[in-house]
């Protein structure tokens, strides 16, 4: 499959505006592997690919989370996370993508995850900061973002976690423990400047 039918597969699969969305996420993601030196072509697929199954009916997807081997913990969580998990083994079985860390930044796009590459990063970072996005302190991960992708990223979780424990939510411990590892990270490097 051309990249031409690659993206017309992926805008049929969702609303337009979630297309827009999309559009936004692969504009970011370029924009962003170019800054800090990630492959802008695994950025591009990644982020196209993201949200694929984002708009699917949710008994559609509790299918194939109980059905493949995908994780069962996902249905104790949030079906807001249930899209990436879905989506990476939807276009791995029907478009033949077989990046792993193309599949990997489109599983982990939503909750992050302990050690997450460079394209993890630019893909979940691109979701938070794409330009239709507009919730309380985007202009700020926008600002960081031009600099630092880790400061960015950790104010995104920051944000995130904030906003689930206000809601009452229950947060899925995979992004607690992304935001702990990419905090230690951060510390770490700021330890290994200052010798």
């Amino acid at each position: 499959m051309n990249r031409e039918e690659l993206i017309e597969a992926t805008r049929r699969q969702m609303p337009e505006k979630r297309w827009r969305h999309v559009q936004g996420v692969v504009d970011t993601a370029v924009e962003l592997a170019d800054r800090f030196g990630g492959n802008r072509d695994q950025a591009w697929l990644a982020a196209l690919l993201h949200d694929y199954t984002k708009a699917w009916a949710t008994d559609r997807m509790e299918r194939i989370l109980r059905e493949e081997e995908l994780p069962k913990e996902l249905l104790e969580h949030d079906k807001e996370l249930w899209h990436a998990h879905v989506g990476a083994w939807v276009v791995r079985r029907e478009h033949g993508i077989d990046d792993e860390e193309v599949l990997d930044a489109i599983r982990y796009h939503t909750s992050g995850r302990e050690r997450m590459t460079l394209l993890d990063k630019i893909v979940c970072l691109a979701d938070y900061i794409e330009p239709s996005r507009s919730f309380p302190g985007v202009d700020r991960l926008r600002e960081l973002a031009k600099t630092n992708l880790d400061d960015a990223l950790l104010a995104g979780f920051d944000g995130t976690i904030r906003a689930l424990v206000e809601q009452g939510k229950v947060i899925f411990p995979l992004t607690v423990l992304a935001r702990n590892d990419l905090l230690l990270t951060i510390r770490s490097s700021a330890k290994g400047n200052n010798k």
